[in-house]
């Protein structure tokens, strides 16, 4: 049996493989937004006396104006990028990541520090 791309040359069958990559990814993405987007955002859930204790610290830390809900789970994927369940309370550090972009914020997790989509926080 003969590969459809078998006849080209390797460095036009890598463009091939990569575009298609390239594609996938782009689909995969719109989707994973649209699901973020269709989801209903949940009510401020009630917290677990461990997190009642958790956000207390953080607002005595960082005052209660910088507290942030996580509006949908968030799986790290960078170095410093904190992965968070939906519902968890966050304390903003900084509104913009190391390199100046405000995508990605600089949060206090109640113990582990790092980054997260802007997107999806929603002030507490």
């Amino acid at each position: 049996p003969q590969l459809p791309h078998g006849h080209m040359a390797l460095p036009s069958f890598w463009k091939v493989v990569e575009d298609t990559l390239q594609q996938s990814g782009a689909q995969l993405r719109a989707f994973c937004q649209a699901f973020d987007t269709i989801t209903p955002s949940p009510g401020t859930q009630p917290l677990t006396p461990a997190e009642e204790r958790k956000v207390l610290s953080l607002v005595s830390k960082h005052g209660p104006d910088k507290l942030y809900q996580v509006t949908s789970n968030v799986s790290g994927s960078k170095d410093l990028d904190l992965t968070l369940l939906r519902g968890q309370i966050v304390a903003l550090l900084q509104s913009a990541d190391t390199r100046g972009n405000t995508s990605r914020w600089l949060v206090d997790a109640g113990g582990p520090r790092g980054f997260v989509p802007a997107a999806k926080l929603r002030p507490y």
